[in-house]
């Protein structure tokens, strides 16, 4: 699937995306593609080269959120509704009315933040390893939450400190590992090497104590699950994910009503990456077996209603 680099300037600030797909003007569905923290659009590329392969023709965006790749990275909003709210205007801007959307890690939690405001632009959701689903998370990711991070994490970039780190992820990824090993910590040295750009260190500062304190996750959407009735939703996760425990995956598909859960035995938290030929053939599989919702905010008034009888 051939893929090209876009840029759209939206309220003074540009913001890049990779299109893939049938040419504009042509009909098709959207299908979103959201990364996580530190990450960009990057790391779908291996999913979406195989889409073709499976003879996937709906339309792929998967934009740079605000703060990473080559998106701006000004200071400001990184909270989950501010992303929610930036896909919406992205969306408006190219004229898409209904899209997929998938979000993986942070990804995950800007998709269902999207859903929730802008039901009526939803028409599946595909929550990959996603953040929002319960408090555990990576020690690492933790620290980078504590106060004192917004100056550290800038220092080591500058100092080469991180830059060293990079190294040493990328040499470890070349070692005879298993393949999903190999995969994994190249994702890792990608995600961390971005941080050495301070407009990026920073944008990743600020979403991470958006979402992220000491002891955990802050920010959860388990107690609005109820809402993605009607909605067909697919949860995607690595058994060995190491940054968010795979219990959150069958929590969360227990309270999404008529969800999929697919859990990769081999995959870490880049299941998309690790397994990109079979990630790619579920999310065809799903699309091709469900009807793209049709909910708007005037929907979720009874649901609302029957959650506070």
């Amino acid at each position: 699937m051939v893929s090209t680099r876009r840029t759209l300037t939206l309220h003074g600030h540009p913001m890049a995306w990779v299109e893939a797909g049938p040419e504009r003007g042509e009909e098709a569905e959207v299908v979103v593609l959201l990364h996580g923290v530190a990450g960009s659009s990057r790391t779908w590329e291996p999913a979406i080269e195989r889409l073709e392969s499976v003879g996937d023709r709906r339309r792929i965006l998967a934009p740079d959120l605000l703060g990473h790749g080559e998106s701006a990275g000004p200071s400001g909003d990184f909270s989950m509704g501010a992303f929610a709210n930036g896909l919406r205007d992205l969306l408006a801007a190219l004229g898409h009315r209904s899209v997929t959307v998938v979000g993986h890690s942070l990804g995950g939690g800007v998709a269902m933040q999207f859903a929730y405001q802008f039901p009526e632009l939803c028409a599946r959701l595909v929550l990959v390893s996603s953040g929002g689903l319960g408090r555990g998370v990576s020690p690492t990711l933790r620290l980078a939450a504590l106060p004192g991070a917004g100056v550290v994490v800038p220092i080591l970039a500058r100092t080469g400190v991180l830059g060293l780190g990079v190294a040493a992820l990328r040499a470890a990824a070349a070692l005879p590992l298993r393949p999903a090993d190999q995969v994994s910590l190249r994702e890792y040295a990608r995600h961390a090497g971005s941080l050495t750009e301070r407009a990026h260190a920073d944008a990743f500062v600020d979403t991470i104590r958006g979402v992220i304190g000491p002891w955990g996750q802050r920010v959860t959407g388990t107690d609005r699950l109820y809402l993605t009735a009607g909605l067909p939703t697919l949860v995607v996760w690595g058994r060995r994910d190491p940054i968010i425990p795979v219990g959150h995956a069958y929590r969360a598909a227990s309270l999404m009503p008529g969800s999929r859960l697919e859990v990769f035995d081999d995959s870490g938290h880049f299941p998309h990456c690790d397994e990109p030929g079979r990630f790619a053939e579920l999310l065809h599989a799903f699309c091709d077996a469900t009807e793209p919702a049709d909910l708007d905010a005037a929907s979720l008034g009874p649901r609302l209603s029957a959650s506070g009888a």
